[in-house]
């Protein structure tokens, strides 16, 4: 995808979700308490830096020979920031060569970005791409590398939190910390988008492939979330998702509709200190396709980070500016 294009769809993002937050919230203090389960960093500025491991691997079945494949990102390992204020929440991170796992990397490439921002406390909002070039394959207990197999996947869900007194910001981007423990029903919808192109160039023989095609996923993805508090620094947190939708595909051959089905764990610790925290956190997303096509694809999305972060006061330059964003964009986009 295009560098304008980011940058569009990052405007779009900070209108939507800087500019519809209400006026009366922006002139609270630094620190606030919307209740006793949750206190709110109001006026600070969230950041980390991170250890993330990623990639979005893919099995693919041919049902007329009977043959599986499975293709692996050459990079895995990176390292990133993210940076939170008030209701948006944005990270980027890359994969440099001087980590090990990243070696030898033959021109390969990884690119992810996430986006996540919430509304009136309860409506959450999510964007994530990645784009990958440069796979192994797993052809007769050796692993072959293709440099020209690549994907590309864009999407995100819209979701609402129904427990006021749950933060999901508290494991998300720590700009809350939940108080006493608490859990939430999640209900969301889930969409991507996904091009892939796999080319195994002959080198795996029978099993050789080269093909182009295009996935479009819809699913509704209800969820439940825990936030556990042993003590006033520690906090544990669990969550899974169970989706169902469809996912309609294109390629050279056909065009087809089918059943899909997604599977997600989340795990996360963080221990605060005040403004300095430190956490890792752990997430697994499966899509399957389920349909008999000539070709099938199992989408795996594993996700480990591991994050040191401080929370700063933010200047009153910055704190003016959001409000005068927020009375200017008010008029035309008026709360809901």
């Amino acid at each position: 995808m295009p560098l304008k294009n980011f940058k569009i769809l990052l405007l779009i993002f900070l209108i939507s979700y800087v500019g519809l937050s209400q006026n009366k919230e922006l002139k609270d203090s630094i620190n606030s308490t919307p209740n006793a389960y949750v206190h709110f960093y109001k006026n600070r500025l969230i950041t980390r830096i991170y250890y993330v491991n990623t990639s979005n691997s893919l099995t693919v079945n041919h049902e007329n020979s009977g043959k599986s494949l499975d293709f692996n990102a050459n990079k895995q390992s990176r390292i990133g920031a993210s940076i939170a204020f008030r209701k948006l929440a944005i990270s980027y991170s890359y994969a440099p060569e001087f980590i090990s796992t990243n070696k030898n990397n033959q021109s390969s490439k990884l690119f992810n970005l996430n986006l996540r921002g919430f509304y009136k406390r309860r409506w959450m909002q999510t964007i994530k791409v990645y784009n990958e070039k440069g796979f192994y394959a797993k052809n007769g207990g050796q692993s072959i590398y293709l440099p020209n197999t690549e994907s590309f996947k864009i999407g995100g869900s819209t979701s609402y939190i129904f427990n006021d007194n749950f933060s999901y910001r508290a494991l998300a981007s720590q700009n809350e910390r939940q108080l006493k423990n608490a859990g939430s029903f999640i209900p969301g919808v889930t969409y991507y988008y996904s091009n892939y192109h796999l080319d195994t160039e002959g080198k795996l023989d029978e099993n050789n492939l080269k093909q182009k095609f295009n996935s479009y996923d819809l699913l509704f993805s209800p969820s439940y979330f825990y936030n556990y508090v042993p003590n006033k620094n520690l906090l544990i947190s669990a969550g899974t998702t169970l989706g169902l939708g469809l996912n309609y595909s294109t390629s050279e051959n056909n065009n087809i509709t089918t059943l899909v089905t997604e599977l997600g764990f989340s795990g996360t610790v963080t221990y605060d200190l005040t403004n300095l925290y430190i956490g890792s956190h752990f997430n697994y997303l499966i899509l399957k396709h389920n349909t008999n096509r000539s070709l099938y694809v199992k989408d795996d999305v594993p996700y480990f980070q591991f994050f040191v972060g401080y929370r700063f006061r933010a200047s009153k330059k910055l704190v003016k500016t959001a409000e005068d964003f927020n009375e200017k964009i008010t008029p035309i986009i008026p709360n809901i």
